[in-house]
């Protein structure tokens, strides 16, 4: 969705957002969320890498380019499957990077929109996307390939997976 005309949320009231969500028992959830406070997720900009398919630079158009790569290389998934997880994952920044969880830990950090891991990326990334990890549509893709193998579609994630 364009980030124009849209209010961002005051800082403390996203950290309260994910220590609710931590209460609650979904403190895997909350760790995107939390690192996510400082990025201005609708607005960052793609890195300068980024696909470009004749849709704008922005959430909503990395999202269309993706699913139109997915429709080319029969992946499923739908626009609400997948901003329901970048939102959850990311906030919107094709720069989010986790450096607290267990994959963190191992020397492997979940990036980007989705937060793939490299190895993840490497084995489910869809020829005609770009190798950045980084890259908004690569990344949607690739992690949209990962859960249709996995979870059916990236429709059927509800969580972190």
């Amino acid at each position: 969705m364009p980030a124009q005309g849209l209010l961002r949320r005051p800082r403390a009231a996203r950290i309260a957002r994910a220590l609710a969500a931590v209460g609650t028992g979904a403190a895997v959830l909350a760790l995107p969320l939390i690192g996510a406070t400082n990025a201005s997720a609708a607005t960052t900009s793609a890195p300068a890498a980024a696909s470009t398919l004749a849709h704008p630079n922005n959430l909503d158009g990395w999202i269309r380019a993706s699913l139109a790569i997915m429709a080319q290389k029969g992946i499923p998934g739908t626009y609400n499957g997948i901003y329901r997880n970048v939102m959850r994952e990311s906030s919107g920044n094709p720069l989010a990077i986790n450096l607290w969880d267990a994959n963190a830990a191992a020397g492997i950090p979940s990036k980007g929109l989705l937060q793939v891991i490299d190895p993840t990326f490497a084995a489910y990334h869809v020829p005609g996307t770009a190798w950045n990890i980084y890259d908004p549509v690569a990344n949607i893709t690739a992690a949209c390939k990962y859960a249709a193998t996995r979870y059916g579609s990236i429709d059927n994630v509800f969580g972190a997976y």
